[in-house]
């Protein structure tokens, strides 16, 4: 079964004929922004997890972009039962927002995981860049380890720093048991 790409507002039309919609961002993403009624079901747990949609109404699968849904929509396309149609929103999230439809975001929520990784490596890299041009060339070396765990992290699919930033007090609640690391 091949995914139909669809606009945000014809994915709209769909729910308001009782689709389902299901965001495949992770955990932390969803609960921080969310298309009101939305199940979450990560891309990360899609083989562990149940796509339980009744017979004969549409699935329409959504991330931030529209770019995690187009990459795994083979993956996605096999979760749909026989019988059902199913759709991607073309732009996600993004998308979806700018079409003027609704959204509920909860700032209170930490940011996402990633987004925290960006901000940690890039102010460390920042950082040690300029105290090493002002104070100490010995200060370069922080930028060349935030690289070097940055090629780690994307070769293995490890990274150190987001396994830091889960323990951190303002992600306790959020990450509490899950064990999740995700980078990407």
């Amino acid at each position: 079964m091949a995914l139909a790409t669809i606009s945000a507002t014809e994915a709209r039309r769909l729910l308001d004929d009782g689709a389902v919609l299901v965001d495949v961002r992770e955990a932390d993403e969803h609960a921080r922004e969310t298309i009101p009624g939305a199940r979450n079901l990560p891309l990360s747990r899609l083989d562990e997890s149940e796509l339980a949609v009744p017979e004969g109404r549409a699935v329409v699968f959504h991330c931030r972009s529209g770019a995690r849904t187009r990459a795994n929509a083979g993956d996605l396309a096999a979760r749909v039962g026989e019988g059902c149609e199913a759709y991607l929103i073309d732009g996600g999230l993004d998308a979806w927002k700018k079409a003027g439809l609704p959204v509920a975001v909860d700032r209170g929520r930490p940011l996402e995981l990633q987004r925290q990784v960006q901000i940690g490596a890039g102010g460390l890299a920042f950082l040690g860049t300029l105290l090493g041009i002002l104070v100490s060339p010995w200060f370069l070396a922080v930028p060349l380890f935030v690289g070097a765990g940055l090629l780690t992290a994307g070769v293995t699919g490890f990274c150190g720093l987001a396994r830091v930033l889960v323990h951190a007090p303002w992600n306790r609640s959020t990450y509490a048991g899950s064990g999740t690391t995700r980078t990407a």
